[in-house]
């Protein structure tokens, strides 16, 4: 095997949004990306009470921190999506949800929280993926 394997087995849920587990091969490079907020370069949140515009930038900001390791959103294996109590989850997830698209989804854990570390944040997003190198 040389690339991570995402199964849907049969028994469990069948969705186009998440597989239910993934496999990585031997020799592959794991890629951690911590929680990334809706804020710029500066630490400034982008979207200010807009979950959607919110749920862009911080998958942006996921993007840009798997480049800096070599790997793309095609290489997530697994994904953890926080929103904040009383965000609208269908306006974050519509939002991103063409961006992360494909025949083999990685796994996904949502869950609402109380609260996020950056004051006025509604989402926060953060990645393990894994690459050949």
């Amino acid at each position: 095997m040389t690339r991570v394997e995402r199964i849907r087995p049969e028994g469990l849920v069948r969705s186009p949004a998440f597989s239910h587990v993934a496999v990585v091969p031997p020799g592959a490079t794991t890629i951690y990306v911590g929680g990334q907020d809706a804020v710029d370069a500066d630490g400034v949140l982008v979207g200010e009470g807009d979950v959607a515009a919110q749920s862009v930038r911080a998958l942006e900001n996921v993007r840009t921190a798997l480049a800096a390791a070599g790997a793309t959103l095609a290489d997530v294996v697994a994904w953890t999506v926080l929103f904040v109590d009383g965000a609208d989850l269908a306006a974050g997830y519509g939002a991103i949800a063409p961006q992360l698209a494909s025949d083999e989804p990685g796994l996904v854990t949502a869950a609402q929280v109380a609260g996020l570390g950056v004051p006025g944040a509604l989402v926060e997003i953060s990645a393990v993926a894994a690459v050949h190198r």
